[in-house]
């Protein structure tokens, strides 16, 4: 199965491991899910774990490299699909929509409330993590 996750679900996982993101990278390590990406989504990742290690905050100083190793290596990689037009609120969104699309996957974990609030758009279910990684128990 491919699925696509968003940045706040993505960093979330990355930088706590008790948090409700963590179990979808679990899953992903146990090679549950294939995880389709772009260079758009792989540049969204790293721009915002590059601003967050800069910061003062739980991800100052976090060392992104490995995760981003680890990342460069399982992931697999997509041509966005051409969405015609905005599909979001927020047009930074349709990144992970044109990910899906080219990758034919069926589903996008996000926290995002512009993404959820989408639906089902192209048939591809937008879940949060908790309702994703319940699928699995």
């Amino acid at each position: 199965m491919m699925v696509v996750i968003d940045t706040k679900v993505f960093i979330s996982a990355a930088g706590n491991r008790s948090g409700v993101s963590w179990p979808c990278f679990v899953l992903f390590a146990r090679r549950r899910f294939q995880l389709a990406v772009t260079k758009d989504i792989l540049a969204e990742y790293e721009r915002v774990a590059d601003r967050l290690a800069r910061s003062s905050g739980i991800y100052r100083d976090m060392n992104w490299r490995p995760l981003f190793q680890w990342l460069h290596h399982k992931a697999a990689y997509f041509e966005p699909a051409a969405l015609g037009k905005q599909r979001s609120r927020d047009k930074d969104d349709d990144i992970f929509l044109a990910g899906a699309l080219a990758s034919g996957a069926k589903t996008i974990i996000s926290k995002d409330h512009d993404l959820l609030d989408l639906g089902k758009p192209f048939g591809i279910e937008i879940v949060t993590p908790s309702n994703f990684a319940a699928g699995f128990q």
